[in-house]
């Protein structure tokens, strides 16, 4: 009897070191310049030391592949992290406005990034860049409620091919000091797509529209691009009358 070849399954694949952001490299590159240096002087201690801060800068910047769920009415997580908050919010009067956000009805999910997290940020949703606004502001720690208010934050808008708007921030930490968007008004982006990047400990909120149920909790790890943070609700349409 012949053996089936599809009995073991796929063949696994192999596991690929993720690399450096281009970001990250002139950061990565000083680090590993004070390395040498520091044992070119006889400070062999100090060398390793420097070798292993130079192993954390470039892992810092890492840029893993991630692989975004596909399917409609879903909201992927912008940030690896904790979640830390969830709950009701009003709509920052940055995405407020014309074609911004409605002003109540939504639910705010925080993702806490600590030093050891990637931190390259994600599209929530495919579709339309309609707002990017900076505030600069205070590093208080990002895990903090006022964070949402008082820290150096940009403010990001998307409307999806249905018209839905998803709202996010990146907002600066303790340790955080400059926050990139890779993005503008106008530009098409596609779920899970990289949009942006908070240097050194950081948080994302993610406002999630009515119509939409959380699928996180607090307390869990959110991976940026694959994990869904919001699906929409599904209202089984009622039967018509009797023909």
């Amino acid at each position: 009897m012949a053996s089936n070849p599809h009995a073991a399954g796929p063949a696994p694949v192999p596991y690929k070191i993720p690399s450096v952001h281009p970001e990250g490299l002139k950061f990565t590159g000083i680090a590993a310049a004070i390395t040498l240096v520091a044992f070119l002087a006889g400070w062999s201690v100090v060398g390793w030391l420097l070798v292993g801060l130079t192993i954390w800068v470039a892992a810092f910047f890492r840029d893993p592949v991630r692989v975004t769920p596909a399917g409609e009415g879903l909201i992927v997580s912008p940030a690896d992290g904790l979640v830390c908050q969830i709950m009701r919010v009003e709509a920052p009067r940055q995405l407020l406005g014309e074609g911004g956000l409605e002003p109540q009805g939504l639910t705010r999910v925080s993702v806490f990034m600590s030093v050891f997290d990637v931190h390259i940020n994600r599209a929530a949703i495919g579709g339309t860049v309609r707002r990017v606004a900076y505030v600069p502001g205070a590093f208080v720690n990002a895990d903090l409620d006022k964070a949402s208010e008082e820290n150096e934050r940009n403010y990001i808008l998307i409307e999806g091919m249905d018209g839905v708007k998803v709202g996010f921030t990146q907002i600066a930490g303790l340790v955080a000091r400059r926050i990139l968007c890779f993005v503008k008004e106008g530009d098409l982006v596609a779920a899970g797509q990289r949009i942006g990047l908070i240097r050194f400990g950081s948080r994302v909120d993610i406002f999630v529209p009515d119509g939409f149920n959380v699928q996180v909790v607090k307390g869990q790890r959110a991976v940026a691009g694959e994990t869904i943070v919001a699906r929409r609700d599904v209202v089984a349409a009622e039967p018509g009358p009797a023909q």
